[in-house]
């Protein structure tokens, strides 16, 4: 099943688990239009009559009824009203309520796919489509009220218009059928690909915004602002010319239903030339709110290229069939295959060679983060390349040499790791990172604010609440990546006897990266990483710690 497939086949299951909120929206939109059309055809004939009856002299005047016409003009404003309101509160909660549901579901492909699906996307991509696309397909539980809505006043138009006679009855349903197809074909012709492209415009506009802000403090070192504004402004120029072509496109459709609109009402005072004049009031103003009741509908038209884009691109998210078909581990041993070495877990292996050679590369391999190659690396007894990414991740705790932090508290990054740890954890966590009495001495302790991207901590307290993050998780193997670079000897000494005490006390497998030579001594095997094959394979020797040593 493709991507595309399996999102249309998430929206239709929202459309029914959503199905009694549409449902009462689409009869509330039947009531609107339909109190709106018998609203202003009453009004105008309620209107003509009672100044032809003025005009008429007291005899008429008298006999004139303007009590039923005015009690049921009250009586259409305030069902009007009450029907907009549940309309919009019925629609908008399904349409909110689904959403909340689809954007976990779309993260959860995301971080189930495949590292090559992962890594095609950046960050301002992802953003785009968790975000502006996934607002862009909130019409498609919206407008589900419109056909009801279009339908309920189209009819009663025509059965108003019908009072002045059957020509204008039909002269209704020819101009409400005009301006339906007409727009239908604008929007096929114009609107369509002005919204696919405004969502493409965007997600590319996102997409350079947020590579030049990560890169601001070199831009600004390098003085180079102008050049990144320049380019922002290059990306907003585009956007903001699709944005034009879509309004272009909406504006043509709004003149095509003016003009079938006028055509229309000339019609119906044309063909009712012959009945009385408060008749040929109604009629006509039924004509102009038929045509408003369809305007509904034509205004979805506008929205379904963008909304079909979205589709397609959210599509995009979850189509990744390699992260559908791996084989789950039955063991947490690893492999180096190419040396037929197997280590155990609970073993300690040190990742060391030159800067470049290929070993975060190898370590995100072996944890589903990048693309393995075949007959590399197995986990258990199943080759990375046919193992399924969530059990391969499942196995490893991770702190990467480059932290990324929430804009949270400590707590809120901690607990990234394990959703359910206590206090007692926590600090235990931090202890291990010798971070514990620094946050003690924070403001508001775990719960202290840490900016964007932990902004308020040093580059070494930010490695280490990277580490005391790991060390919640519970895994097979802890893997570290340069976890003590940037620390001074003292701290480092601390962390990484208390790092030591931890993993014998659990059990817990490491796998260290490092160029320095005091973590290296928490292991008892080494692989030195010498370089890239011409294949992609990771070229190595292991050999004993001491040895490396």
């Amino acid at each position: 099943m493709t991507g595309v497939a399996r999102f249309r086949r998430l929206i239709r299951e929202q459309r029914r688990r959503q199905g009694g909120r549409l449902a009462l929206a689409a009869a509330a939109g039947a009531v609107v239009t339909a109190a709106s059309v018998l609203l202003l055809g009453l009004s105008g004939w309620f209107i003509t009559g009672a100044a032809l009856a003025g005009v008429a002299g007291g005899a008429a005047i008298g006999a004139f009824n303007y009590l039923l016409p005015s009690a049921a003009i009250r009586f259409l404003a305030i069902a009007r009203t009450g029907a907009r309101y549940v309309e919009r509160v019925s629609g908008h909660a399904a349409a909110l309520k689904a959403l909340a549901r689809l954007r976990p579901a779309l993260f959860d492909g995301l971080a189930a796919a495949s590292p090559g699906r992962v890594r095609a996307l950046s960050s301002g991509e992802a953003s785009a489509r968790m975000i502006q696309d996934v607002d862009a397909i909130q019409t498609l539980f919206v407008r589900l009220s419109t056909p009801w809505a279009a339908g309920a006043g189209g009819a009663i138009a025509i059965a108003l218009a019908g009072l002045a006679g059957s020509g204008a009855a039909i002269t209704v349903a020819i101009g409400t059928g005009l301006a339906v197809l007409g727009a239908l074909a604008i929007g096929r012709l114009a609107a369509d690909p002005a919204g696919a492209r405004v969502q493409v415009a965007t997600g590319r506009f996102k997409d350079r915004f947020s590579a030049l802000q990560a890169a601001a403090p070199e831009l600004r070192a390098y003085g180079l602002e102008s050049w990144a504004v320049e380019q922002i402004a290059a990306e907003a120029r585009t956007l903001d010319r699709r944005t034009i072509d879509a309004a272009a496109a909406a504006g043509w459709m709004t003149a095509w239903q003016g003009m079938v609109t006028g055509g229309t009402v000339i019609g119906v005072v044309l063909v009712s030339a012959g009945s009385p004049l408060p008749l040929v009031t109604l009629a006509a103003l039924a004509a102009v709110t038929g045509i408003e009741a369809a305007g509904a509908l034509v205004a979805s038209f506008r929205q379904a290229g963008a909304a079909a884009e979205a589709v397609r691109r959210l599509g995009e998210v979850l189509d990744d069939p390699v992260a559908e078909t791996g084989t789950v581990p039955t063991g947490d041993a690893v492999t180096l295959v190419a040396l037929d070495l197997t280590l155990a877990a609970g073993r300690r292996l040190a990742v060391t060679g030159p800067s470049g050679a290929g070993k975060t590369t190898l370590i995100e391999r072996l944890m589903a983060l990048r693309d393995p190659v075949t007959d590399e690396l197995r986990l258990g007894d199943v080759d990375l390349t046919q193992a399924d990414v969530r059990g391969v991740r499942a196995r490893f705790a991770y702190a990467a040499q480059d932290v990324r932090l929430l804009a949270g508290t400590v707590r809120d990054n901690l607990t990234l790791a394990r959703a359910d740890a206590g206090e007692t954890d926590l600090w235990a966590a931090l202890g291990t990172a010798d971070l514990a009495d620094r946050v003690r001495a924070m403001p508001a302790g775990l719960d202290t604010p840490l900016g964007d991207n932990g902004e308020r901590l040093s580059g070494g307290e930010r490695r280490r609440l990277g580490l005391a993050r790991a060390c919640l998780r519970h895994a097979a193997w802890l893997v570290l990546d340069e976890p003590t670079e940037g620390l001074d000897a003292a701290t480092e000494a601390r962390v990484l006897e208390r790092l030591d005490q931890r993993l014998a006390a659990l059990g817990q497998g490491l796998i260290l990266v490092s160029h320095r030579p005091a973590p290296l001594a928490l292991c008892d095997r080494t692989l030195v990483v010498t370089g890239l094959a011409a294949d992609g394979r990771i070229l190595m020797e292991s050999m004993p710690a001491r040895v490396a040593a």
